[in-house]
């Protein structure tokens, strides 16, 4: 019988409780032994049927680790009066409990479920608690059923209560009737989960909910890979073969979902007014997608249209100015587009590092300051807005921050009916603006402001859906000021240079050093040959341990030096290498572990999601500052702002010691350090090499195989993204001509 419980994880239900067996084992002087394991809805004086192994804990002792369990309903007195006093029904201590008990004896638990009217029989509880107490013993009995009932189709703990918390106690009712409505309407549970269930219960392969529900998964899958658009044949085709079903029942049912609105349909724009549509090459979206990206254009059609609500200012004069304040002379480039933004109402600045971005931005920001227009600075990421206020003078925020995010209502509380305070807003790093927060900040601008989008379109592309910087410079509702020559330190950064030589397809190995200790201390990027994963991961351990430290003591090892890679698994991906640096770079024993990871002060982290209620993004870098291990709590440092970790927070958060490139978008650091190996060929892409060379500020070292480099720079084949954006963006008069 499980007597005490002595831990509890809410979020992940991993369980520590002293428990008193009927059977011999190494039992503790009072008869009782120690259990842990994951055990969801267990309570005080529970019979369970325990399988797993013994094993010996050096504080503790010997412990009985759960593998699979199976539990029953307390049968005597003693056990149901503990059940119910242990704070399992909301109302019920032990006071009641025990009162409870004494008038039903052996029968509560029967009077609970099925004549709880007799509940008002006992002193102290009336109508209200007696409906109170039977809801809340309905509610925790729906509960473990419904967990008993998926716990076989790997449905965790956390998300059993998330269906509960949707469905009430009618959850199994509708999974055993409608099993797709999970993977609509409950979050983290998706088609596949719902689709073993469905047909475990029976469902037939092409029964319609099955088709629906999968097409709907085949295009989230998609927009997974980053497109917010199908072509209607190929989407058809791509569900069929994922859900082992005919192209023409997918047809029929794609047909139905359209004209239930689960699915928008759009139009194709011909390249010439005479071409026809082939039949099945329209677009397929889902309505929020085909939603974020029509008022990404109802808003640039709206900008582009209406006046502008700066001062009077004689711009060649005003850039002239500039240039006297700068104390040098622009390129005719960067001249031509701080022109292009100080004239058009939307304006594009993109390229490559060193060509110039910063140099426009800085002046526009003096030239708008000096004539009293209220400008704003904002990028995606918290290091992307840290970098542009250091960089252009003014105070730049994070989108999120700068459109106040209400978690209680979901949404932003700067949006089209409160716009943005602003006559000027300059966004920079804008390829990783995805759809839908494009959508929420190009709401936001007010009629009469310009808008200036900076970035790089030779970076790796969004996280999310989209290709919004791509698609409005291809709709040319926008000049674009591209900027080609490299200004930088003169041209002389191997960064910059090699960064170009990437872009323009040459292959050509940097200066390779054989020896770490070998590197020259002015040497700003270098490759580091490398036989194997395993040399990889050793030559980077000695690059941070060793010779960074000792070399150039100015780069923090830990703090300074981000180690990105191409992909999360393997030795020398993200996983292991976060491991093995940790273990090197800080060796502090009291550690908070979580899912197989350990949190030890020091330790540099990345935020996996954002968390609106403490202000932290996808992607924000902090530090462990404090650990608690019998709590399992951490905080963690975020831009100088301290935040508690409870243990259900940690799912949220990863160690950063290495980071997928992906993740470093937006981000600069002092050094950079990059695994390549032709194992990772999957992601070796020239963009991804790009974006994570320009991430390096002053040193940069890649370290690996040399054939990787040049799979990398040669494969020039990025996958595409299909959007619908472009053809939004049109002007009206052009649709209505096709």
């Amino acid at each position: 019988m499980l007597e005490r419980l002595l831990f509890l994880n809410e979020e992940n239900h991993y369980t520590i409780a002293e428990f008193r067996p009927e059977r011999d084992g190494p039992e503790s002087k009072a008869g009782r032994v120690t259990i842990v394991g994951t055990l969801p809805g267990v309570q005080c004086g529970e019979t369970l049927h325990l399988t797993g192994e013994w094993t010996h804990h050096a504080q503790h002792g010997d412990q009985f680790k759960v593998a699979q369990f199976r539990s029953e309903l307390p049968s005597s007195v003693y056990g149901i009066r503990k059940y119910l006093g242990s704070g399992l029904v909301p109302g019920v201590g032990k006071v009641y409990a025990e009162k409870i008990v004494d008038a039903f004896g052996t029968d509560t638990l029967r009077v609970l479920s099925e004549e709880s009217a007799r509940l008002r029989t006992v002193p102290g509880i009336g109508p209200k608690r007696a409906v109170a107490i039977k809801t809340a013993w309905d509610d925790q009995r729906a509960f473990r059923e419904l967990y008993i009932f998926l716990q076989t189709y790997g449905v965790t703990p956390g998300q059993c209560l998330k269906v509960i918390k949707k469905f009430g106690s009618g959850a199994q009712q509708i999974l055993s009737t409608e099993p797709y409505r999970i993977a609509r309407e409950v979050e983290g549970i998706g088609f596949k989960t719902a689709d073993k269930i469905a047909i475990n219960l029976g469902f037939a392969n092409d029964a319609a909910p099955r088709l629906d529900a999968g097409i709907l998964y085949a295009l989230e899958t998609l927009q997974e890979e980053g497109h917010t658009a199908y072509r209607e044949y190929e989407l058809r085709d791509f569900a069929a073969g994922l859900l082992e079903s005919s192209p023409a029942r997918i047809e029929a049912r794609l047909e139905s979902l359209v004209q239930s609105h689960s699915l928008v349909r759009q139009k194709v724009i011909p390249l010439l007014p005479e071409e026809q549509p082939l039949p099945g090459s329209a677009f397929i979206q889902l309505p929020a997608t085909a939603r974020f990206e029509q008022k990404i254009a109802q808003a640039i059609d709206r900008l582009v249209r209406s006046s502008s609500g700066l001062p009077s200012i004689r711009v060649d004069a005003a850039v002239q100015w500039a240039e006297t304040k700068a104390g040098f002379a622009f390129a005719d480039q960067q001249r031509m587009g701080l022109q292009t933004a100080l004239r058009s109402k939307v304006s594009v600045l993109t390229g490559g590092p060193g060509t110039g971005k910063t140099t426009i931005i800085r002046a526009l920001v003096e030239i708008l300051k000096a004539k009293k227009v209220r400008i704003t600075l904002a990028a995606p990421t918290g290091r992307a807005a840290q970098r542009l206020s250091e960089t252009t003078g003014g105070f730049a925020s994070t989108i999120h921050r700068l459109l106040r995010f209400d978690p209680a209502g979901g949404g932003f509380l700067i949006n089209d009916a409160h716009p943005l305070s602003t006559d000027f807003l300059v966004v920079d790093e804008a390829s990783m603006l995805d759809s839908r927060l494009a959508a929420a900040l190009l709401q936001a601008v007010p009629t009469h402001a310009h808008l200036v989008l900076v970035g790089d379109t030779d970076q790796l592309p969004s996280v999310g859906p989209g290709n919004v910087l791509k698609d409005i410079i291809a709709s040319e509702r926008a000049p674009v000021t591209r900027l080609h020559v490299i200004y930088r330190q003169s041209g002389q950064s191997s960064i910059v240079s090699t960064a170009h030589a990437i872009n323009g397809g040459d292959a050509s190995l940097p200066p390779s050093i054989q020896d770490v200790t070998q590197i020259p201390v002015w040497s700003d990027l270098c490759f580091i040959p490398a036989n194997s994963a395993e040399e990889t991961v050793q030559k980077i351990l000695a690059l941070c341990q060793d010779y960074l430290p000792s070399a150039l003591p100015w780069i923090n090892p830990i703090h300074d030096v981000q180690v990105l890679a191409p992909m999360h698994k393997g030795v020398a991906g993200v996983g292991n290498l976060n491991q093995q640096l940790q273990a090197r770079l800080n060796p502090n024993p009291r550690a908070v572990r979580w899912n197989g990871v350990e949190y030890r002060p020091g330790d540099k982290v990345i935020q996996l999601r954002n968390n609106y209620d403490k202000s932290l993004f996808n992607g924000d870098i902090g530090k462990v500052t404090s650990t608690d291990p019998e709590t399992g709590h951490l905080v963690a440092a975020f831009d100088g702002e301290s935040h508690d970790f409870s243990r259900a927070d940690l799912s949220d958060l990863g160690l950063a010691y290495a980071i997928s490139i992906h993740k470093s978008q937006g981000s600069e650091y002092p050094a950079v350090i990059i695994p390549l190996l032709k194992g990772h060929f999957m992601m070796l892409q020239r963009n991804l090499i790009y974006t994570a060379i320009t991430r390096g500020k002053k040193r940069v070292y890649l370290v690996g195989e040399p054939a990787a480099y040049a799979m990398a720079v040669r494969n020039s084949e990025s996958k595409s993204r299909i959007t619908h954006l472009r053809e939004k963006l049109l002007p009206a008069q052009t649709r209505s001509t096709h």
